[in-house]
């Protein structure tokens, strides 16, 4: 560019003042919906200027920009027909005959996703999962492209699945979630290799399915699957059968959102 186009430019230039919350709301916004396009793609966000917007910054505006999108859409409910919602070969907890299915998608990094297991699963557990009045199945929805660890986390669920002890991997993974969550990729997977020596496993097996990447292809699998059913953030729950049909609710619902679902649909 010549001085005299570059003088012109920045003239007009110094009249644009944006402020630094829109600045960032444009650029995540920008962000996250190439991430979300990518998911499995292998696309992180690496070498920032640290002198304009931080890592850490931009870390916490995605966190908080998350928590608008699901805070507008925690209330609302969709039913969707009487379609299938499958359930795959993914874990399951409580009656496989039980009259009325939860599936959830979900990611072990989402801070509410966590909230949800905290929160809300205990009650589900007690009043429906454990009365056979609702069988409860997991699939992966790792947001990789923000959420480094939710892949290494999913795999490591997988292969305490080999040796039937998804559930406790479950467990240990969200009520650790702040040990894990900002460390790199290969120590929060030596960090899993630990939880599996707690929960019992062989840890030889666990390692070797953990390196080969067994699972990889089932958890895409989930996530193709999330994506046809319009899932667009975690957590994400189907309630319901295919006679009936399913409810969608979306985000860390609190529990009598899910009992007034469940309610209505046992009582058809």
């Amino acid at each position: 560019m010549e001085d005299s186009e570059q003088n012109n430019f920045e003239t007009k230039s110094e009249n644009v003042f944006i402020k630094k919350s829109t600045f960032y709301g444009l650029i995540i916004g920008v962000i996250i919906i190439i991430a979300v396009a990518g998911f499995f793609a292998g696309s992180y966000i690496t070498n920032l200027n640290s002198d304009k917007v931080t890592q850490k910054e931009l870390q916490n505006a995605i966190s908080k920009l998350e928590l608008k999108v699901l805070q507008k859409q925690l209330p609302s409910t969709q039913s969707i027909g009487p379609v299938r919602i499958s359930v795959d070969d993914d874990p399951m907890k409580g009656n496989p005959n039980a009259p009325i299915t939860i599936i959830e998608f979900s990611d072990f990094q989402c801070p509410f996703c966590a909230r949800f297991h905290a929160q809300t699963w205990p009650q589900l557990e007690e009043n429906y999962i454990s009365t056979g009045k609702v069988n409860f199945v997991y699939r992966d929805f790792p947001i990789q492209s923000i959420h480094s660890n939710a892949l290494p986390a999913a795999l490591a669920s997988e292969c305490a699945d080999d040796q039937d002890k998804f559930w406790e991997m479950h467990d240990m993974i969200f009520e650790n979630q702040n040990s894990w969550q900002g460390l790199k990729p290969s120590e929060s997977t030596s960090l899993f290799k630990e939880y599996a020596i707690e929960i019992g496993l062989n840890a030889d097996e666990f390692g070797s399915c953990i390196t080969s990447g067994k699972y990889l292809q089932e958890i895409q699998n989930d996530l193709d699957d999330g994506r046809v059913y319009g899932v667009t953030g975690t957590p994400g729950f189907f309630i319901g059968n295919e006679e009936i049909g399913f409810t969608k609710l979306i985000g860390a619902q609190p529990f009598p959102s899910f009992k007034q679902v469940i309610d209505e649909q046992l009582s058809r």
